[in-house]
């Protein structure tokens, strides 16, 4: 169907506005929401994806299309009866980037690919202490909770965070993704954290993973 690889195509540019029209002439074309983000959306985020761990697209081109794919949501989800719209969503997320780190960027990122993906997403900010973090988890009964950091010398507090979680007896209770240029796969599985993602794109994935 032309409306949903239009859709793709918009997203693909980053056009916000192409996104909200298509969105509604899908719909009053008779096409299905789910139907129209799964088929229509997504794929321009995939392709998105793609191109930028190519290295033909690049980190403005990204927050575009997240910010196209997620207003072309807000229209389709906006139709969807509450049974569908809860089973579209597909969890809640709390992003932070840690305590002493004022680098924000690719948390900004993150959010809006989330949000674009059908999470749910509490954003707490940057330089965010750890004891508030576990307590918004808490009170915003988050799936997962996601940390970033750019500067080695707050790295340690991604390991403070899941040390508290233990001693608090939370651990169980969230998934706990961390991030970041400094941040290796190595790091993530000493301080014991769930998942670990070189970038945006490939943080969606496993937050997908880590909820199905």
């Amino acid at each position: 169907m032309s409306v949903l690889s239009d859709m793709t195509a918009a997203v693909i540019r980053g056009d916000s506005a192409a996104c909200v029209e298509l969105a509604t002439r899908a719909l009053e074309s008779g096409v299905d929401p789910l139907r129209a983000i799964k088929e229509g959306l997504a794929p321009g985020m995939d392709a998105v994806g793609k191109g930028f761990e190519s290295g033909e697209l690049y980190l403005p081109d990204m927050m575009l299309a997240g910010e196209a794919m997620q207003a072309g949501v807000a229209v389709l989800e906006s139709a969807l009866p509450a049974a569908e719209a809860a089973q579209h969503r597909m969890g809640k997320v709390v992003v932070a980037t840690i305590q002493g780190d004022v680098h924000d960027i690719g948390k900004n990122i993150l959010r809006l690919l989330l949000v674009a993906s059908g999470f749910d997403v509490v954003d707490l900010g940057r330089d965010v202490k750890v004891a508030t973090i576990i307590e918004r988890a808490r009170q915003e009964q988050a799936d997962i909770i996601g940390v970033s950091a750019l500067m080695t010398t707050t790295m340690m507090y991604m390991k403070e965070l899941l040390e508290e979680l233990v001693e608090l007896d939370l651990r169980d209770a969230f998934k706990v993704m961390v991030g970041g240029a400094p941040v290796t796969e190595d790091w993530a599985q000493e301080i014991g954290a769930d998942g670990y993602a070189r970038d945006a794109f490939g943080a969606i994935h496993v937050a997908e993973g880590l909820l199905s």
